[in-house]
């Protein structure tokens, strides 16, 4: 699977924008606040219909339009395909896949696979677990399509739950309607907990040999999913809850109270990890997402990586690029240094300027 090329008019600061992409490694490199990571948002987009960074659609789009248009080709299996994203300011996206439209983001399911590496990605194991959560549901609605949907659905049911649960200061008899959006939730978030437990297990064994190896078999990296209640007791959780969630006008217990606990050595890093084991343990798993993603679809994902290098020491660069040689990958960065110092291999290279983004060859 790999992004052939990628078309962009009056998105972010690019008025109108054409990057042909090599099957290997691609860097765009320049000052901060040109747009590099603008390129990567569009393509995350293409991919997953969403934003990586959580923006809404009108604010992807250039000051002053009313739409913008992201166009990507994508070759998979030999036969390339066509992906169009039409982002307006007042109204609902439009998407198309080799020109036919859709509308549901699972339609484009299994189209683009994309893998996502940030410098915020290196603090996802000492921030909150909201982070983590966002983790989890990216990757598993890229390979999930049930989970895609089960988690779309269980957001809905949530949000008319908390609804519910603010109006009843105003309208306490209408609390007998609780135990509705109580089996919704059930329904769906039983089934949430149960897609995450099976991701994590095998993201956990994956993890644990390549951590290994970059801690010069030092540590023992161990993922355990911590869900706010077990599938069983997830209704009984909401009964017993149900005061509290009156008071404070929120649902206390579900899935979207989860979290990932990182143990190395049995000790848990979230709060008594160093920096270094943090951000080691954080680059372990963005590759063993990537292995993860080539054994369930049995192809390669596109890895995008967004600064990322700058905030790694000159080993776990080392380990970083030299694992990544058999995908197509995009990169961003201010300069070029880490790729010559380590005499690591360019396909081709984008000076990104004022909006502007010049290929310059390879390396």
């Amino acid at each position: 699977m790999i992004i052939k090329s990628l078309e962009l008019k009056n998105f972010r600061n690019y008025q109108d924008l054409y990057i042909s992409f090599d099957e290997g490694t691609n860097i765009l490199y320049g000052d901060n606040a040109q747009g590099k990571t603008n390129v990567l948002e569009a393509l995350y987009v293409s991919g997953t219909t969403k934003s990586h960074k959580g923006s809404h659609d009108r604010d992807m789009i250039r000051f002053g339009e009313e739409e913008a248009h992201i166009r990507t080709v994508v070759e998979k299996a030999g036969v390339e395909h066509q992906i169009d994203f039409h982002l307006k300011r007042n109204s609902a996206k439009g998407i198309a896949v080799d020109k036919i439209p859709i509308h549901r983001a699972r339609e484009l399911f299994g189209m683009l696979n994309i893998v996502f590496f940030s410098p915020e990605d290196l603090n996802i194991i000492k921030e909150g677990p909201a982070l983590r959560r966002r983790f989890m549901d990216m990757e598993l609605g890229q390979l999930n399509t049930i989970y895609l949907s089960n988690l779309a659905k269980y957001n809905r049911v949530l949000k008319q739950r908390n609804q519910l649960l603010k109006d009843l200061h105003l309208k306490p008899e209408l609390e007998d309607t609780l135990s509705v959006w109580d089996d919704q939730l059930v329904a769906y978030g039983t089934q949430i907990i149960a897609q995450r437990r099976e991701f994590l297990k095998k993201l956990s064994e994956i993890v644990l040999p390549i951590h290994n190896r970059i801690s010069g078999k030092k540590e023992q990296l161990r993922l355990a999913y911590e869900p706010s209640c077990e599938e069983e007791d997830f209704l009984e959780a909401l009964i017993q809850s149900r005061q509290k969630d009156k008071r404070t006008g929120m649902t206390s217990c579900g899935p979207h109270r989860d979290d990932i606990c990182f143990y190395i050595n049995d000790v848990d890093i979230r709060t008594f990890g160093s920096q270094g084991q943090q951000r080691t343990s954080a680059l372990s798993l963005k590759l063993a997402e990537i292995e993860l993603v080539k054994k369930t679809i049995h192809d390669t994902p596109v890895l995008l990586l967004d600064d990322v290098l700058s905030e790694l020491d000159s080993k776990r660069q080392n380990y970083l690029l030299n694992s990544i040689r058999d995908i197509q990958t995009i990169i961003t960065c201010t300069g070029l240094d880490e790729f010559v110092r380590n005499r690591f291999r360019i396909n081709r290279v984008f000076l990104v300027r004022n909006g502007r983004v010049d290929e310059q060859g390879g390396f």
